[in-house]
């Protein structure tokens, strides 16, 4: 696989209005300031899809189903087996 070349920007005139957003973004989601507007930059240049990169398990969020048997087996692994912590 190739590697893709990493530019460096350096941005001027930023409103504070924007910087606040930002920042405010990259605290609330315990991301960098640097990834909040990458991420920002993808949106607004239409190819937000394309740069998105995963690094952790973000997509199963959101995509439990209920079913009773995974429910039935969770329910048998939570239960504590008191003689073990004697």
């Amino acid at each position: 696989m190739k590697s893709r070349q990493q530019l460096q920007y350096t941005i001027r005139n930023v409103s504070p209005v924007v910087d606040r957003a930002l920042r405010q973004k990259a605290t609330r989601t315990r991301r960098s300031l640097n990834d909040v507007a990458l991420e920002a930059l993808a949106k607004g240049s239409g190819v937000a899809e394309e740069a998105k990169k995963h690094r952790d398990l973000d997509h199963f969020f959101g995509s439990w189903i209920q079913d009773d048997a995974i429910e039935t087996a969770l329910a048998e692994q939570r239960v504590i087996d008191k003689d073990l912590w004697k």
